[in-house]
Formats: C-alpha cells, sequence, structure tokens
C-alpha cells in the first residue's frame, strides 16, 4: 500500500498562492486551500491536515486572529505563518502564540520546500519521542498486569491476540479487577499506541453532561457555551477512547455511540456537519448487561456491536495462588513511591491474605499494602481485614488435620491470638508441611512440584523463601 501524502491545509485570500504550491509540490504534498481565515478553521475539523500554511493579511479574520483560534484547539497541526508584511511585530506574535516559521512574501517554492520538511521533521521527532514515552507506558502496564494463574494467562493470551486488530473489546468484570489496565495494554499493544487514549467514565460525568463531553458542541448550542469544543471522540481521533462503566450510559446517548460505531461520524450538540472520526472503542462494565437488555436499560444491537471481543476478569478470590506476587509488586512499588524500604510480609500474614474474600478485589489489596509500607508495620493488615466487614469472610477452608483441644490453662495462648491469626498459623503451618514433602519426592524438581500442587511455578518460588524451606526439610 503506498504511502498516503501529507495534507497541507492554505489558508490565503490570494488563490494564486495555493495554485502555485499545487502546481510545484503536488507530487511531494497534498494540497488544499480556504480563501479566508472562517473556512480555514472550519476546514481544520472536517481535513483534518497535518500542517497549515496560514497568511496574515487577510480580510475579516487576520491571520494571527485565526492562530489565536487554533490554539483553543486540542492537538491543532504545527502552522507557518506566510506573509507579506514581515514587520516585527507580526514576527513576535506569531512565535508567542506558538507559529512552528514564518516566512515572508515573495518567496521561492523551493525555500517553502525546505520549511514545510524541516517543520515536519521536528514533528516526527516529537512523535518518536512521544512513541517512547508510550513505549514505556505500555512495559509499565505490562508490568502492573501481575497472576500466573491460569485465568490470568488466558486473560493475556487474549489481550496479546485481539489487541492490535480493530475489534471493539468489552472488559467485564467485578469493581478493582484491573478493567483499565487490560484497555490501556491494548492499546499500547496496538498499531495505535502513538496515537491519545482517552478514558470516559460514563457513570462519573451528570447525563445531562456526558454527550456534550463525549462529542463536543457548537457556539450558543446551550447556556455557557462561548465556543466550540472538541469531544472526547474528536480529540481520540485515530487512537482508542475507553468507555469506562458502558452499563451506566443513559438509553438516549447510545444511539448515538452506535452511529459511531456503525458509521465512525457523529454530530456535535448544537451542529449540523457530521464529523468523520477513526476511532477504536473498549468498554467495560461490572453491570449483567444481558439482564439491563432484558430489563429495557440497555440496547441489544448496541450490546452486539460492543461484543466482539469479551474479556472476562476474574475475582482475586478465585486467583488466591496470584495474591503473593501481588503483593509483592505492591511492596516494590510502594517502597520506591514513598522511599521506603518495607521488607516481605511473613507466611502467615500471607496466608491470611490468601484466605481473605476480597470484595474489593485487587484495588483493595492495593490499598491495604500502601497503608502497610507507609506505616511501616505489617500488622496493620489485621486491623484493616477486620474492619472491612463481613463480606470478606475467609474462603479458604482451613487444614483437614484436627486441631487438639486446648485446656482452660492454656487461656493465656488464646488470649495472645485471635481467631483469625490462630487460623493462619496453622494453614500456614500445613502448606509449609506439604510443600516440604511434595519437593522431597520429587526430589526437588520445583516445576514438577508445582504442577503436583497445582500451583504456578512462580507462586512456588515465593512460598520456598517465605518457608525458608532447601533441601534438608
Amino acid at each position: 500500500m503506498a504511502k498516503s501524502k501529507v495534507k497541507i491545509l492554505v489558508i490565503d485570500d490570494d488563490p494564486k498562492v495555493s495554485w502555485i504550491l499545487t502546481e510545484s509540490l503536488a507530487g511531494k504534498f497534498d494540497f488544499v486551500s480556504a480563501g479566508d481565515g472562517i473556512e480555514g478553521l472550519q476546514m481544520v475539523s472536517t481535513e483534518k491536515p497535518d500542517l497549515i500554511l496560514l497568511d496574515i493579511k487577510m480580510p475579516g479574520m487576520n491571520g494571527i486572529e485565526v492562530l489565536e483560534k487554533l490554539n483553543k484547539l486540542d492537538g491543532r497541526p504545527d502552522v507557518i505563518m506566510v506573509s507579506g508584511h514581515g514587520e516585527t511585530n507580526y514576527v513576535v506574535d506569531s512565535i508567542k502564540l506558538g507559529a512552528a516559521e514564518f516566512i515572508n512574501k515573495p518567496f521561492e517554492v523551493e525555500e517553502i520546500e525546505i520549511h514545510i520538511n524541516g517543520v515536519l521533521e521536528r514533528s516526527r521527532l516529537k512523535k518518536e519521542v512521544s512513541q517512547l514515552k508510550n513505549e514505556l507506558e505500555a512495559r509499565d502496564n505490562y508490568d502492573n498486569f501481575i497472576g500466573d494463574s491460569a485465568a490470568m494467562q488466558d486473560v493475556r493470551s487474549i489481550i496479546e491476540q485481539v489487541a492490535d486488530s480493530e475489534l471493539s473489546v468489552l472488559i467485564r468484570g467485578e469493581s478493582g479487577t484491573g478493567k483499565e489496565i487490560v484497555a490501556r495494554l491494548c492499546h499500547q499493544l496496538s498499531g495505535r499506541k502513538s496515537k491519545p487514549f482517552l478514558k470516559v467514565n460514563c457513570a462519573a460525568i451528570p447525563r445531562d453532561l456526558l454527550e456534550a463531553e463525549l462529542f463536543g458542541y457548537e457556539k450558543g448550542a446551550f447556556t455557557g457555551a462561548h465556543k466550540n469544543k472538541q469531544g472526547r471522540f474528536e480529540l481520540a481521533d485515530k487512537g482508542t477512547i475507553f468507555l469506562d462503566e458502558i452499563g451506566d450510559m443513559p438509553m438516549e446517548l447510545q444511539s448515538k455511540l452506535l452511529q459511531v460505531l456503525e458509521q465512525q461520524e457523529f454530530v456535535r450538540v448544537g451542529g449540523i456537519q457530521n464529523i468523520h472520526v477513526d476511532v477504536r472503542i473498549i468498554c467495560a462494565t461490572n453491570k449483567n448487561l444481558e439482564v439491563a437488555i432484558n430489563e429495557h436499560g440497555f440496547r441489544d444491537d448496541l450490546f452486539y456491536r460492543l461484543n466482539e471481543i469479551t474479556v472476562f476478569l476474574p475475582p482475586l478470590r478465585e486467583r488466591p495462588e496470584d495474591i503473593p506476587l501481588l503483593v509483592n509488586h505492591f511492596i516494590d512499588k510502594y517502597n520506591n513511591q514513598y522511599d521506603k524500604s518495607f521488607g516481605n510480609l511473613s507466611p502467615a500474614t500471607i496466608e491470611m491474605l490468601v484466605n481473605f474474600a476480597w470484595p474489593g478485589n485487587v484495588r483493595q489489596l492495593e490499598n491495604m499494602i500502601k497503608q502497610v509500607v507507609v506505616r511501616g508495620d505489617e500488622a496493620v493488615l489485621a486491623d484493616l481485614i477486620a474492619s472491612a466487614g463481613s463480606e470478606g469472610v475467609a474462603v479458604a477452608a482451613v487444614s483437614s488435620q484436627p486441631v487438639a483441644q486446648t485446656s482452660a490453662s492454656s487461656g493465656s495462648d488464646l488470649q495472645t491470638y485471635s481467631l483469625k491469626e490462630r487460623v493462619g498459623k496453622t494453614v500456614a503451618s500445613e502448606e509449609k508441611r506439604l510443600i516440604a514433602e511434595v519437593l522431597n519426592k520429587t526430589n526437588w524438581n520445583r516445576r514438577k512440584a508445582a504442577d503436583l500442587l497445582e500451583i504456578s511455578y512462580r507462586s512456588l518460588l515465593y512460598k520456598i523463601k517465605d518457608y525458608n524451606l532447601n533441601a534438608t526439610d
């Protein structure tokens, strides 16, 4: 496929300027033209040029005024000012307003070409820097995608298969399971990674403002609309938009979203002109959309368009083997963030965390570990878990080994430990014994032992370290 030419918008009341450039440089650039500032501003939205050549002296709105209005647009293209009036004040004003270059008339076509290529090269270098930042963000997102459990390995596999496609992705799971991390990873692993990734929480924005936030509005569309404003879909052009809590989107907006999915265009609030965008849509919800459809709270045709690929994120209670990995990740994260040197949690505390049901999922675990690191005391966890309420009751079964009866004379021991702590110690002791037994039976073949124990290899290594096991045990 041939590489598309750079599109340059020429805003000049002298039609000869555009004609000369088109005749001379048509093989290298694609020129479109506007005869005045107002038309030029409209064409910026419709033509989406890569570069603007802007005359200063024009009837009506002059070039400086046009540049001021361009600056109010998010992600405007670079601007080269062109004028036969090269007074110092014009040059200074143009530079202050962010013009990339200033060229005086009359000019040679070769001179214009040199300036265009120079500006485009600087823009290319900026994009390379931005791409490097995106790659670092992608690495960070991979680093944040923690889990060796079979369920999380399945999620990772789906992401890697579909990330670089144009399919819409619906991410489903309870609150706090990491849906935004998955959405960002899909973007960073796609061909759109150098373009914007914009998030909109459909539940956090009042319903009467959500339409304007998503699709923008025209000046005068409602009280307070003093100027045109681009919506998130325009700002995300060529990139990805992440619609979180899609199940809370009002029905009246769902039809407009369906139009974007089917036709890649929409109309701003108060506008009449169709605006074309190229945006990939990723959505997330913790609601049962099938139930919402039956209750007439969600459009079934929109559901089928959003549901081209579904990623189910399991709750943390269904992948307890990932908890030690997450704990170590969060300890490292907040040690670095707060310049702390908190060490590893004890095996008994880890076991207590593994046995907790985590109603708030990974987000709840992260918040607890953050407090532990900041305060430097793992005993904080027992209080935090106790205060989490009945929703977080222990879900893992205690060892099947009978617990010896305790005589009345042992009452002081019972006062020393809470029931939760005593259960944790019992489970930890049994787990250590079982791991040591399996390791010895496999002659310390760790991978074989992990398979027999039905845990990940990485989790087994952490447990060996936490329990200080060695081949003599």
